[in-house]
């Protein structure tokens, strides 16, 4: 398979920890986005909205957005399982990676920050604000739901990673680049070192990826 990815993406960097979690080796095809390489012909090609993550499988046919990569891969190789058995647990699971991947990042993406800047002349400053702003709205309702399930061990839900350790550590990341303090979440804190243990995370790292250079 073949990942069109960049490096510094939250979405991208959460699909290269469903890889790693589920053991599968890719070919890494790196788009450089602020050289605006996911507008050209090329690229378009592959995923006509222009975004990353793609993936393009065995036979030729090519998966675009995040959760329904993810989720096909969940289908595909169910061994470990990025969901839970029970219906209920699949729920809960889903609406934590949802807080991120539906309210939180659609916020901060690439292409809201660059009209900030382009259109509405925002610093640097005024973009750290901005992303801090939703980043610390979804963080709080993720602290407290994490607080209040007493079953939980070391990770989101359970003993192992699941879909919302995923869409979760990528956006911590995101949080610190873009100066957000994180002590105020100490659960999240506690999860995001965790994972860090475990090489799918560690190797998913955006710093870690061969464009990162």
């Amino acid at each position: 398979m073949q990942l069109y990815s960049f490096f510094r993406s939250g979405t991208s960097h959460r699909l290269r920890i469903a890889l790693g979690l589920k053991g599968l080796g890719v070919d890494y095809l790196p788009v450089d986005l602020p050289k605006e390489q996911h507008l050209g012909a090329a690229f378009l090609g592959v995923n006509p909205q222009g975004f990353v993550p793609a993936l393009r499988l065995d036979d030729g046919q090519v998966l675009i957005q995040s959760p329904a990569i993810i989720e096909w891969l969940d289908e595909a190789y169910p061994e470990p399982p990025l969901l839970p058995a029970d219906r209920l647990d699949r729920a809960r699971v889903r609406a934590l990676a949802a807080v991120v991947g539906c309210d939180v990042h659609p916020l901060n993406n690439r292409r809201i920050l660059q009209t900030l800047r382009q259109q509405f002349q925002a610093d640097e400053a005024t973009i750290n604000g901005w992303c801090g702003q939703w980043i610390a709205a979804g963080f709080d309702a993720i602290e407290a739901l994490l607080a209040a399930d007493p079953l939980r061990g070391d990770f989101c839900f359970g003993q192992a990673p699941t879909l919302a350790d995923v869409y979760l550590v990528p956006q911590v990341e995101s949080a610190r680049r873009f100066k957000v303090e994180l002590g105020r979440w100490p659960q999240i804190a506690a999860i995001d070192a965790a994972c860090a243990n475990i090489p799918a995370f560690a190797r998913a790292a955006p710093l870690r990826q061969p464009d990162a250079a």
